[in-house]
Order: C-alpha cells, then sequence, then structure tokens
C-alpha cells in the first residue's frame, strides 16, 4: 500500500524547501565575500562589531585608571551575558575570572606576543580627533593601531594576517564547547606606556554569539519574514485543502451510491468549477440509476400477473397431461417459477432502492425480528442465535427482515456444514449484527463486488445451483434505505461473515 501524502504536506515542503534554497543562496553569497569558517565573522560589517566592542574597551581601560580593569570587564560581562577575559599577549590574566585558555585559543593569544609587538593589529583609528579617553598620537606611546604598519621580522604569514584582519580572532573549540573571540587591546597596567594585550570573549550559546554581532535584530526580522510567509500562505493552502476534502467526501458518498449528495462550495476557481461538475454528474447518476430502478420495478411489476397466471396455467396442465408429459412439464414448471423468483427479486431490489430517499426509520426490537427470520429461512434450526436481549436499533423492519433473510439464506445454501452463528452486539452508539459461516467463503477480488446487482462471483453458481445475483444486492440497497452500512468478509482459516452496522434506537 502507498503512503499518503496530505497536499496541505506537500505545499509545506515546497515553501520549506524555497526558504531552504533561499538561504543557501544567501549563505553561498556570505561565504563569496567574506569566507567560511568561524573566522569570517572578523570581516565586514560583523568584523567592525567586534570590533566596535574592542574599541570601547579600549576607550574605557585608557580614560580609566588602571586598577579599574576588573570593573570594566566585569561590567562588559553583565552587559553581554558572555565571560569577558583581559590577558597579555604574554598570556597573563589581567581582569575577569580565572579562566583555563585551550591551547588553540593560547596560540591566538601569543601571535600577538612578538618582538615588543603585538603581532597583527587592530585598524588604525580615523583620521582627525583620537577617539574620547584616548592621548593623541604623539602623546602616548605606540599601541596596537600604531604598530600595524612597522615592519616586524617575526610577522605572521600573509594568509594568518587575512585570517584576523584587524588584531581580531574568532576560534570554536569542542572541549570545552565554546566559541573563543579575542579583541587586541592596549592596557595600563601602572606608570609607563601602555602594554598590549587582548580582550578574550568566551560564549558558551549561538544566542550570545549573536548579541555579540548584534544579530538579534536580523534574526528578529527574518524570523518575522518567515512566520508572515507562513501566515500568508496558511489561508491558501488550508482553504484548497479543505475544498479537496469536501469534494473527496462527496466522491465517496456518491459512490457509495448516495446519488443525492451535493459538494456546498462557494469557490470561483478550478476547484469551485470541479465542484459544480461534481454536483452536475451526481444529479445525472440520480435521474439516470433512479429512472432505471423505477424502469425495472414498473417492468418487474407488469411481469408479475402474467407470470402468476402462467403459473396455473402449468399447474392445470401438469394434473392433466399424460404421463410421457409429465417431465416435460415439470420443466416448464420449474422455469416458470425461476422467472417468477427473479421478476419477485428484482421487484425487492427496486422497491429497496427506491425507498432509501423516503424510509422512515422506527425503533425496532431485534430478538422477534430475528425469531421470525430464523421461523421462515432455517426450519432445520442450524442458525444459532446470540443476541442481547432488548436490543433495538433505528431501521424500517420490512427492509431489515428481508436483507437478514437473504444472508441467513445465503449461509445455508453455500455453507451447507458446519456452524452458522446470527449475533448482535451493542457498540457506543451503533449496533453490529453479523451472519458467521464455516463455508468456503470467496475469493479476495470478489469480495469488492458483492452487493452488485447480477454479480455473482462463482460462475459455478447457475440458476440450478441457486442464485440471480441479487441477494446481497437487495441487501446492500435495504441496510442502506435504512442508513446503514454492509460489510463482507472472509474469516481464517475459512468461513465467511456479512456484518451490518445500523444506528442504536
Amino acid at each position: 500500500m502507498k503512503a499518503f501524502f496530505p497536499l496541505s504536506l506537500k505545499v509545506s515542503l515546497w515553501l520549506l524547501a524555497n526558504l531552504l534554497l533561499l538561504a543557501a543562496v544567501g549563505g553561498g553569497f556570505y561565504v563569496s565575500q567574506f569566507g567560511a569558517g568561524w573566522s569570517s565573522l572578523t570581516h565586514g560589517v560583523l568584523g567592525d562589531q567586534l570590533q566596535s566592542i574592542g574599541d570601547s574597551i579600549a576607550s574605557d581601560l585608557q580614560a580609566e585608571p588602571a586598577g579599574m580593569g576588573p570593573a570594566i570587564i566585569a561590567a562588559r560581562s553583565r552587559k553581554y551575558g558572555a565571560d569577558f577575559h583581559l590577558f597579555t599577549n604574554d598570556g597573563q590574566p589581567v581582569a575577569g575570572e580565572t579562566v583555563e585558555l585551550p591551547r588553540v585559543v593560547r596560540d591566538q593569544l601569543n601571535r600577538g606576543a612578538g618582538r615588543g609587538g603585538p603581532g597583527p593589529a587592530a585598524d588604525p583609528p580615523p583620521r582627525g580627533r583620537p577617539p574620547r579617553g584616548e592621548a593623541p598620537p604623539g602623546d602616548r606611546p605606540p599601541a596596537d593601531d600604531d604598530l600595524r604598519n612597522r615592519p616586524r621580522s617575526n610577522g605572521l604569514p600573509p594568509a594568518d594576517r587575512r585570517s584576523q584582519p584587524g588584531g581580531k580572532f574568532v576560534v570554536r573549540t569542542a572541549s570545552p564547547a565554546a566559541t573563543w573571540i579575542g579583541l587586541r587591546v592596549p592596557i595600563n597596567v601602572g606608570f609607563g606606556p601602555p602594554t598590549p594585550g587582548t580582550v578574550i570573549i568566551r560564549t558558551d550559546s549561538l544566542w550570545t554569539l549573536a548579541r555579540l554581532l548584534r544579530l538579534g535584530p536580523g534574526l528578529a526580522v527574518g524570523a518575522g519574514a518567515l512566520l508572515l510567509s507562513l501566515l500568508f500562505w496558511l489561508p491558501l493552502v488550508g482553504g484548497i485543502t479543505r475544498a479537496l476534502k469536501r469534494l473527496n467526501r462527496a466522491t465517496e458518498r456518491i459512490a457509495e451510491g448516495e446519488f443525492t449528495t451535493r459538494v456546498e462550495l462557494s469557490r470561483r476557481d478550478e476547484i469551485g468549477q470541479l465542484g459544480h461538475s461534481v454536483n452536475r454528474m451526481a444529479a445525472r447518476l440520480d435521474t439516470l440509476v433512479n429512472g432505471q430502478k423505477r424502469f425495472l420495478g414498473d417492468v418487474a411489476h407488469e411481469l408479475g400477473s402474467p407470470l402468476g397466471r402462467l403459473q396455473v396455467a402449468t399447474e392445470i396442465l401438469e394434473s392433466r397431461a399424460d404421463p410421457a408429459l409429465q417431465a416435460h412439464v415439470a420443466d416448464v414448471r420449474e422455469e416458470v417459477q425461476h422467472m417468477a423468483s427473479l421478476v419477485n427479486e428484482l421487484l425487492a431490489f427496486t422497491k429497496a432502492g427506491l425507498r432509501s430517499r423516503d424510509t422512515a426509520l422506527a425503533p425496532v426490537t431485534l430478538t422477534p425480528l430475528v425469531q421470525r427470520v430464523l421461523a421462515r429461512e432455517d426450519p432445520a434450526q442450524r442458525v444459532t442465535g446470540d443476541l442481547a436481549a432488548d436490543l433495538t436499533v433505528l431501521a424500517d423492519a420490512e427492509l431489515l427482515e428481508r436483507a437478514l433473510g437473504n444472508l441467513v439464506r445465503n449461509a445455508l445454501r453455500y455453507a451447507p456444514t458446519g456452524a452458522i452463528t446470527l449475533a448482535a452486539r451493542e457498540g457506543e452508539d451503533r449496533v453490529f449484527i453479523s451472519i458467521t459461516d464455516e463455508g468456503p467463503g470467496v475469493s479476495p477480488d470478489a469480495l469488492a463486488r458483492l452487493g452488485e446487482p447480477f454479480y455473482r462471483p462463482d460462475a459455478a453458481r447457475t440458476s440450478e445451483a441457486g442464485g440471480t445475483g441479487l441477494g446481497l444486492a437487495i441487501v446492500k440497497a435495504g441496510i442502506a434505505a435504512c442508513r446503514g452500512t454492509v460489510m463482507f468478509r472472509n474469516r481464517a482459516p475459512r468461513g465467511f461473515q456479512a456484518e451490518i452496522t445500523l444506528a442504536r434506537a
């Protein structure tokens, strides 16, 4: 059995694929501009944001006394929700809680501890007035920013310089699982010129990293766009799927023979046109099928009188014919009887089908009805009854009695040996009536067609063997008129079961 995929799921997955494609295009553009890996965060706008944090710390360190470094670092930790630490470039802690730096972070830190210089330095400050709290370049010793363009004999290879623009670095460690950001800043450790140092920022969550990079507004805009897209698509997808579900339910009921079913759709698109076409089809089928049933009923009714007279005539002929002709007269009488049975079955079938529209249902007690059926159809008392006391259903008593009679007759005919049981059990709001035998059953392919007029699953079931092909059709039409259903199934290891479901009274 093939898996079922709802249309709403398909459209949602298609929308998700579209969003993922846009994300992949955006990611590809980002990589093409800034490169891949964590070091790409030090480029462009993101790198400028990190550098602004370092510049702010450097400005405060230079503007405040040397002993205020721990307070400045602690204030940044509270502000951003990350762990800020201040180190000299040779690895000596200056401010912040004690932390053991992973080797890869120490390697990056030591790259700034060259021969009297900080290694890769920050971008130079803009021309003009120096930042607040800093002395003019001529009045303070050179720091990281001033050493950027000085030639160094122990400088980094060009590739390493590109990986740390402006003296920044970002690395990710697995143990511990954290992101480490390094920002080069000058440190006042006492009297004398500032010492090259590095602010180390450790964050364990990507959300905190996004706060450091000020990605919150961008992520909020992206999430809002995604939510807006979903809210924009949901009414369309929901409207389409609801309309298709109505169409599906209606066509299933029409396939079951309820040709009065109509699709209630007010759409002005192709789905609305499809609903209108389904309604036209149902109306046309209703006219054709019920017209056919009326025609059959009229024919069967008209044939009843001549067949009755023919039966009387054959009986008179049989009583007056010569003994040599008795066998031939008996054959004629048998054929006439078979024709009369077929006409009666046709009449019952058309009556059951035509009464489905206006059948008035009433409470029917099952026990006396089943007793009448068994007394008429099972004089040998082969059928065992298993009914709960005072079990009542909503049905038409005549149609239900005829349906049960046909099912019992079929079980006696096609299961000549073995037990036959007529049982009824009560559900929450339904009653289930089953006729079970131990006969050969039917082939699996024939189960779906049981109940079709004139269909007989066994080709050997001729008129001599019994059956006109209308018995189960009458059962199905009669139970449908009672607003119920009939299910046919084979039993394991052998046997057959017919189950009627009706509303409980």
